[in-house]
Parts: structure tokens; sequence; C-alpha cells
């Protein structure tokens, strides 16, 4: 279900939308959520960063980039310092919007896991979305590890009923072998016609995803693979509009070096909480 400025929507005229939109905007028309937008802008704006989102996933699908953990994490010298803990510090001489577009132009200098993977093909879809100099004014700085992410890309994640194309969904493997603990799980962007793409995993349906961790199991195990209910999403529009009005510094969440691959959003923020009760 969806309303536009307290409107119900209806998808009568779907010239305003692609093919891609349209699949869109029918997934949360007949989702037992109501999403409501305070402005027709705000509700392009939402469908359209969803249909970035999934271009992006597919773009880096089809690059030379590769799965790896922190330990053996790469990047591309010239706009990223390497850190010790496998994390992408941004140069302080380069702008953030090369130095995202160049993930995807010169992927072969690149390897990272699948949760930095979600967090660049946000970046990478507001990047497409904004343009340059609004992405460069709203994040600055940028270091990618992990789940870490600037504040005004509004990121949060739920247990849901339902998701949309353009979520990040989480798929469990709860006995995993301990030798390739990278297998413990993959986030995945959701896509169209049920295909998610996980980085390291390509673009399958979840039964064939859910069969590739299966695959991965220790021996002894008895638990299959699954596709969690956690959903994450960006919430963009309302910070940018914030960013904008009150262009002062912003307090940037603390950095978690975790050292764990393929965890999930959720998991991310129960080692700040503990971080976080740590200092108090």
């Amino acid at each position: 279900m969806i309303q536009v400025a307290g409107t119900p929507f209806q998808l009568k005229d779907s010239s305003y939308f692609g093919s891609d939109q349209t699949l869109i905007v029918k997934a949360m028309i007949e989702a037992p959520s109501l999403y409501s937008f305070s402005s027709w802008n705000d509700f392009l704006f939402e469908i359209n960063v969803r249909k970035d989102i999934i271009e992006s996933a597919k773009v880096m699908n089809e690059g030379e980039s590769e799965f790896t953990t922190f330990q053996y994490t790469q990047c591309n010298p010239e706009y990223w310092y390497l850190t010790t803990e496998g994390g992408f510090q941004l140069k302080p001489n380069q702008y953030p919007s090369n130095a995202i577009r160049d993930i995807y132009r010169n992927s072969s200098l690149y390897a990272f896991e699948c949760a930095m993977a979600c967090v660049m093909n946000f970046y990478k879809a507001i990047l497409d979305r904004i343009g340059d100099e609004m992405f460069n004014y709203l994040f600055q700085n940028l270091y990618l590890y992990s789940w870490h992410t600037d504040v005004d890309l509004g990121l949060y994640t739920f247990y849901g009923d339902h998701y949309i194309p353009g979520d990040v969904v989480y798929f469990n493997n709860p006995e995993y072998d301990p030798s390739t603990p990278w297998y413990r799980g993959v986030n995945a962007v959701t896509l169209y016609d049920g295909n998610v793409f996980g980085h390291g995993f390509g673009i399958k349906n979840t039964e064939k995803m859910i069969e590739t961790l299966n695959e991965t199991r220790r021996p002894t195990s008895n638990q299959s693979a699954y596709l969690t209910s956690l959903v994450t999403r960006i919430s963009l529009q309302n910070n940018i509009s914030r960013s904008i009005l009150n262009p002062v510094y912003k307090k940037q969440p603390m950095i978690i070096h975790h050292n764990k691959p393929s965890i999930s959003y959720k998991r991310y923020l129960s080692y700040l909480q503990k971080m976080f009760k740590r200092s108090l």
C-alpha cells in the first residue's frame, strides 16, 4: 500500500515509470505495510534510488572485484588508503564521487566482503541519483568497512514480513564450517523476480543461494541455511534536507573493526551497542 501526500496511490497510469520502476511500485502496493511519502518528489526519489541500487548491484556482479576477508582486502591506492583492519579510507585529495565510481570502473583492483559490497551499492546509487556536487558535500571523508556508513546514509534494519526490490536481505548459515567463516551468511541486494545479488555468490534466486550456502556447512551439520526476515534499507531523503539546512559538523558513528566477514547489519549494531556500553 502506498500513500503520497496523505492520499492513497493507485497505479492507474504507469507512464510515469519505466518497467523497472513499475515493478518496484507494484511490490509496494502489494506489500502488507504502508509506504507513506510526504510528496510526489519524495516518492519518485525512493523508487529511483531503489532502481539505482539494483543497477549498481548488477554492474558489480558483471565486474571483476573479488570476494575476500578483511585480511586480504584490496583497493585502488590512487583513491583510498588501505587500513590495517581492511577498510578503505578516502584520500584527502580525492573526491568521494570519483572514489566510489572507481570501485566499479577499475573493479579488478578491488577485493572485499559482502557487507562492504552492499554499502558500496548504496553509495553508488545515491551518487547516481543526486550527482557529484551534492554527494561530495554530504559524504566527505568516506570510510568503508563492513556496515560502517556515514550518518547521512540513514541506514536501518528491522525484522519484516516482506521486502521490496532494492532492499538488502540476509541469508544465515548457522552451521557453517569453522574453517571457512566467511560462509556464515550472505548479505544480498534484492533484485526483481525473486533474484538476489550477493558479492562472491553472483545473482541467484533464493533457493539457489541457500543451496550454495548448504554446500559450505560443516560435515556434521543438520541445519540448513535459510533466508532470515532481516531487511536493511537506507532512508536518505530527510537526511539530505537536514544537512542542507543545517550545514554543521556531523557526529559520525563509532567504527567497529570486528574482523568478521559476512555478518548482518543487526549483528554489526550489536557490536556497536557493546562498545557504547563499555565506554559509559
